[in-house]
């Protein structure tokens, strides 16, 4: 693992930032989700909160994993089955991943007539089911602020999250405040101790009407795009689902002898004495790596027992189908 401890922690802040806010919260949290609608890789926020709704029960009740936004806005019902193929109007092999995607999460019951294979839904989708987003943009060095104003003025300005805010681990300055949209709120969070101050309340934001998204910026202009109540609607619903469905704790606990797991899951390193990123920081080519065996531990478990998500729900299908049944 690779000591640079003058390369910004902002991801041991953000997993400290998770898990606190698993305890202190009744929120499902995701993280590094894309939160745009007009141009999609250009904006992903760091953490999203989802609060859960009225039927947030009902939605746990059908899969662990995310339910794709595609599905959930098809023609297929719960009564009559349709021929997988008609069902979506789209490339055959993107209909065909998420055809795939629906039976493997329980929402798609899957059956074949005469050879041809045709779905039905097992179950309505409950559409209220989280009663807000809350985006979270993390930057515990607010004297290294990057792209952080334009992030913040395009969440703002587009409306996608119900609140948006800035945690950091600085000190908040009246100069750090005014450069950032008022509806900003802002925390600040100390990883090491698991304590957060709330600097300034986020403001709600206008999420059922058309929003401007920042797509792109020039020396003499910036494109912007208007996008629409039900292009919001629709990207609301990808950021839930894709919430629910990943989580935050998407490392994998890499295969060194140094390697643990924190009681609340996060990879930390024995050598180096400190939370890291396994992707960046662990491997043959760091110093300290000793081959091992990686660290035992059940992130879905950790995740079913701190947040309302449900790792193995009953689920709502009268039949389970694998691809293998079809070829």
């Amino acid at each position: 693992m690779h000591a640079d401890p003058d390369r910004p922690r902002e991801f041991a802040f953000e997993l400290a930032l998770c898990s606190h806010l698993e305890e202190a919260t009744d929120w499902v949290l995701g993280r590094q989700l894309g939160a745009a609608v007009a141009a999609p890789a250009r904006r992903i926020v760091d953490v999203c909160g989802l609060v859960p709704g009225p039927a947030f029960d009902d939605r746990a009740a059908v899969s662990a994993r995310t339910i794709p936004v595609r599905v959930v806005t098809s023609d297929v019902g719960v009564g009559e089955a349709v021929f997988w193929r008609d069902a979506f109007d789209c490339h055959r092999e993107t209909a065909r991943e998420t055809v795939d995607a629906a039976v493997e999460a329980g929402f798609f019951d899957s059956e074949v007539r005469g050879g041809r294979e045709y779905v039905r839904r097992t179950t309505r989708y409950p559409e209220d089911w989280f009663a807000s987003l809350v985006g979270v943009e993390n930057k515990p060095d607010l004297d290294v602020p990057g792209d952080l104003e334009r992030q913040l003025r395009t969440d703002v300005s587009l409306g996608l999250f119900d609140e948006v805010v800035l945690a950091t681990e600085s000190y908040v300055t009246r100069a750090h405040l005014n450069r950032l949209p008022d509806a900003v709120g802002v925390w600040r969070f100390d990883p090491e101790a698991g304590e957060r101050t709330v600097v300034r309340e986020a403001t709600p934001l206008e999420t059922t009407a058309p929003g401007v998204e920042l797509v792109a910026e020039h020396p003499l202009r910036t494109d912007v795009a208007v996008v629409s109540e039900e292009e919001k609607r629709r990207a609301r619903l990808r950021v839930a689902e894709r919430t629910y469905g990943k989580g935050w704790r998407t490392y994998e606990f890499p295969p060194c002898a140094d390697a643990r797991a924190t009681d609340d899951g996060r990879p930390y390193c024995t050598h180096f004495g400190r939370v890291v990123d396994p992707a960046r920081d662990c491997g043959g080519d760091c110093p300290a790596f000793e081959a091992g065996d990686s660290p035992a531990v059940d992130v879905a478990a950790l995740r079913d027992d701190r947040t309302p998500w449900v790792a193995d729900p009953a689920g709502v299908a009268r039949r389970q189908s694998g691809l293998d049944r079809f070829l």
